[in-house]
Order: C-alpha cells, then sequence, then structure tokens
C-alpha cells in the first residue's frame, strides 16, 4: 500500500524555507515516516535530518543508536543520537516522564525554519482520545493529537494521523523496511498498552472504521475547541484591568460557560492548567468569597488572588536589593530594576537640590508618609499603595528611592512634591527600567 501521497498532501503546506527533522525512535512509525521524508526530500530537494533520543530506561536499547544509524544511512539520511536522563520518583510515570526528556531534547536540537516530524498515525489517536475520555477531560483532551502545533523554535507536524497502523506495515513490508519492537509495548501494566493489545482490538474486530470514527471525532473536538480560544480572545480585553487582573463583575455578567471559558483561558496564559474542580473553587473560594476576605487558591507552584475587585496570577519576581547609595550618569541596578539619574538643563523629574551620593535606594519601610506630585496633603504608603492598586504581594518590591529618613519616589510610580521640579527648570532626569519578572 504507498501512503506517499497521502504523507505528501499532508506536507503541502511545508513553508519554502522549511527543512524536516524526524523524530526516529527506530519503530515501526518512525522508520515509515523517514523513509517517506527521505522519499519527499529526493523528489522535492527538501533538508532532512533524523533525531533519535536514547533513554536508556532498557537493556535492550542500547543496540537502537546503532539500528537507526544504520538505517538512516540506508535511507541517506543524517542521523544524530541524543543521550537524556529521565528523572523518576515517586507517583512519576515512567511513560511521562521518558515523553517530556524526548521532547525537551527534540526542542533543544531543532533550529529555526526546522519542524519536528513525528510518526503518531490514526490508532495512536484513538488512543490518546479513549485515554482522554477515561480522565474525563474536556474539549481540549478530546481534541487529543493536533495534525500540527508550535514546538521548539518552530512547528512539530504529525503527518500520518490519517494513516492506520496496518497501512504503515503494509507499507513498510513493500519497502523492505527494518524496523525495532519495543519489549515495553507488551506491557499492559502502560495504559496505553493495554488499550492498544487488548481494547482497540476487540473494537476494531466489532467495528472495523472504529479508528476512523473517533479521528473524525477528534477533528470536531478541535473545531470546537479553536471556537472557543476564538470567543475567549474576544472576551479577555474588556476583563482586564490596567494592572492585568481579571475583573470579577465582567466575569459575573457572563453566562457560566462563557465565564468558564475565558477564565481557563486567562489562567492558561499565566501557565496555569486548571481541572474543572479546581476552575470551580477559584470562582467560588476566591471570587465570590466575601468582601473583608483575602482569599487565595494554591494550584502546584501558583497562587490566584482577589484584590480590589479582580483575581491576580502573581509571578515570581526578581529579589530586591537595596543600595546604600547611587552615582550620576551610571545605571544602577536594584534587583527589580535599574535606575539612572542624569542632570539636565530642563525636564527634569527631580529638584537640582538632590545629590545621589545622599540618595538610596530601600524597600518596605514602615511608617512611611507621602505626597505625590499633584495631591494635596501626605498619606501613608499602605494607603498609597491601595490607591494605586498595588496588590499586597507586589509591594515588598516597589523600589524607594531615599534621601535620609525622607521618601522622594517610589520608582515607577510617584515622585513626592517636596522633591519635583518643573519642566522648565534644571534638575536631576530619573529613568527606571522594571526589570522582567522571572
Amino acid at each position: 500500500m504507498d501512503i506517499y501521497p497521502v504523507f505528501c498532501r499532508n506536507m503541502s503546506e511545508l513553508p519554502p524555507k522549511a527543512s524536516l527533522v524526524v523524530g526516529f525512535s527506530g519503530g515501526l512509525d518512525s522508520t515509515v515516516l523517514l523513509a517517506l521524508a527521505a522519499r519527499l526530500a529526493k523528489d522535492g530537494g527538501i533538508a532532512v535530518r533524523a533525531l533519535h533520543i536514547a533513554h536508556g530506561l532498557q537493556s535492550a536499547a542500547t543496540a537502537w543508536p546503532a539500528h537507526c544509524i544504520q538505517v538512516a544511512e540506508r535511507l541517506g539520511i543524517a542521523c544524530q543520537t541524543i543521550r537524556v536522563q529521565v528523572k523518576l520518583g515517586p507517583r512519576v510515570s515512567v511513560e511521562a516522564a521518558a515523553r517530556d526528556a524526548r521532547y525537551l531534547a527534540l526542542a533543544d536540537a531543532m533550529q529555526p525554519n526546522e519542524i519536528l516530524l513525528t510518526g503518531h498515525h490514526q490508532d495512536d489517536q484513538a488512543e490518546t482520545l479513549l485515554l482522554a475520555l477515561k480522565r474525563g477531560a474536556g474539549i481540549a483532551g478530546l481534541a487529543a493529537m493536533p495534525k500540527q502545533k508550535p514546538f521548539g523554535p518552530g512547528q512539530q507536524w504529525r503527518p500520518l494521523l490519517s494513516c492506520s497502523r496496518l497501512s504503515l506495515e503494509a507499507y513498510a513490508q513493500e519497502q523492505n523496511l527494518s524496523w525495532i519492537e519495543d519489549p515495553s509495548n507488551s506491557d499492559n501494566a502502560f495504559d496505553r498498552n493495554f488499550l492498544r493489545n487488548c481494547v482497540l482490538p476487540r473494537l476494531l474486530a466489532q467495528w472495523p472504521s472504529f479508528n476512523e470514527t473517533l479521528s473524525r471525532s477528534t477533528d470536531l473536538c478541535a473545531e470546537q475547541m479553536s471556537l472557543a480560544q476564538e470567543v475567549a480572545e474576544q472576551d479577555l480585553p474588556a476583563l482586564l484591568n490596567t494592572a492585568g487582573g481579571l475583573v470579577i463583575n465582567g466575569l459575573q455578567a457572563l453566562s457560566s460557560a462563557r465565564r468558564a471559558n475565558v477564565l481557563r483561558h486567562w489562567l492558561q496564559l499565566h501557565h496555569v492548567h486548571p481541572s474543572r474542580s479546581q476552575l470551580q473553587a477559584i470562582w467560588q473560594e476566591v471570587a465570590q468569597a466575601r468582601i473583608d476576605a483575602n482569599p487565595e487558591v494554591r494550584l502546584g507552584e501558583f497562587k490566584i488572588f482577589r484584590y480590589q475587585g479582580a483575581l491576580y496570577v502573581p509571578m515570581p519576581m526578581a529579589e530586591p536589593q537595596p543600595l546604600a547609595s547611587l552615582m550620576a550618569d551610571q545605571w544602577q541596578s536594584c534587583g527589580v530594576g535599574q535606575l539612572k539619574l542624569s542632570a539636565v538643563s530642563q525636564g527634569a523629574d527631580l529638584n537640582a537640590e538632590l545629590d545621589p551620593g545622599h540618595m538610596r535606594i530601600e524597600f518596605q519601610i514602615p511608617g512611611l508618609r507621602a505626597q505625590p506630585v499633584g495631591r494635596v496633603g501626605s498619606r501613608p504608603l499602605k494607603k498609597l499603595w491601595q490607591e494605586y492598586g498595588v496588590p499586597p504581594w507586589q509591594r515588598a518590591h516597589i523600589p524607594l528611592l531615599m534621601q535620609g529618613d525622607a521618601l522622594v519616589a517610589a520608582l515607577g510610580l510617584f515622585v513626592c512634591q517636596e522633591y519635583s521640579t518643573s519642566p522648565a527648570e534644571a534638575g536631576w532626569r530619573m529613568e527606571w527600567k522594571e526589570s522582567r519578572r522571572l
């Protein structure tokens, strides 16, 4: 069975300057993929190379790198072996840990304009969908594996998703290809192997087109996921405040389904991927908590807070570094950012009487009061933080420009009235660059 025309159709959107990297395990799927890619390279003048990731998790695998290099050479393709250490631990799936190590190594090895090809096929897609159903996944999980997605510096493509394993095996036999049979594939203790060896054969015996219909279902779920993404992207801008918080009143105006959709999207932008129950907890226990409460929900390394009617996901911040004195005309770092004071004849921020050598930067000084430019009277910093919308978790990272016991400026927020000057007068221009959060 010649599946090359199917492969070519699925590769038809290849950008003109792209080159290909084949993830080559040596098994049936990736061997067929490499043979097809080699054929395409000859027909279309496309650069192709192979990467074999050596996990070292079983003794049989020691011979695999040499086999992969030999097969690739016969196809006229260079093959590089990358050895990785798989991090194992309590309650860590060996299968998941090996996959994570493999994809991290592949991403690191890719170059700009390269597209990673992997040999996932229709049977793999069916297994992935059934595993998602087992987990109780939503449409993102039920969409299973996309045909194309961003990966490393480029993309990952799966050009064999519409091909069955039987068609791949028939092509390999016709082309006299040799491949590795991984002994671990017979271990039904792994969920995917159990589905592959015990469940899917019975389903296919009863319904021969079962994998094809499941593939259509994943395509439909992918369409719905794309639509949900578009709706969330349209809803989100109107719900964000100037500090990047998600405004709760705006969320309340949406239907429950639309609210959950945009809330999940916003969290994912912060690299938080909540389950359905966790999403409900964020809404009920944080967004809907009493007005006088300071609620939070922890999801792994992240915390979700409510502050002044909005939800926030504080990201790790740089460590503050006090400065005992300053120097003019030099960028100086205080950990959370860099400050430069320059003497200017006009357009100054601070009056000329100040001396950088007698100024310093500190953080979180209790009892300070300040009168920002344009305000009447001074107020405690705690009140000013509230007025400027500085959430509690950021306050210890606000650099305080001090002279003696007096506050000159809160960098990035305001200058105190006593030390300001008019734009037409000489003085010190203050340039502040906030460090990117970690």
